[in-house]
């Protein structure tokens, strides 16, 4: 391969990074949002009851100069508390001593060892 041959390659791949770059961390962030409301289906995560909280678990991913990010989250009232628990007296008056029911911390590695996986397929399908 000629130096001009792989500037044009470089250059072609150059235009396709922002691209390869979305769809990795957009499926990282679903496949993320996945785990996270699997831990939230029963110990040692917090039990089912509605399958509202589990639902409310959305990945948003949107572009930035140069790549992407994601926000996984909720606004359900009661992620901080069942994630790391809550001992004392409420806003009501009630007592609790509830314990910890993790299911955001267990997820954090798989979803730093997926996003990697996926930037490694990206850099694979931009070079192609």
């Amino acid at each position: 391969m000629t130096p001009d041959e792989m500037a044009d390659r470089l250059d072609r791949a150059a235009a396709r990074v922002p691209d390869a770059i979305y769809k990795a961390v957009d499926h990282t962030g679903v496949l993320g949002q996945a785990r996270i409301r699997g831990n939230a289906s029963g110990r040692p995560g917090p039990n089912v009851i509605t399958g509202a909280y589990r639902r409310s678990w959305v990945s948003v991913p949107r572009r930035i100069p140069y790549g992407a990010q994601c926000t996984l989250g909720t606004t359900a009232p009661q992620s901080r508390r069942l994630e790391w628990g809550f001992t004392g007296i409420d806003s009501l008056g009630r007592h609790y001593d509830q314990p910890p029911f993790p299911h955001v911390g267990p997820a954090i590695d798989f979803i730093t060892m997926t996003l990697h996986a996926q930037m490694r397929f990206a850099v694979a399908e931009v070079l192609a």
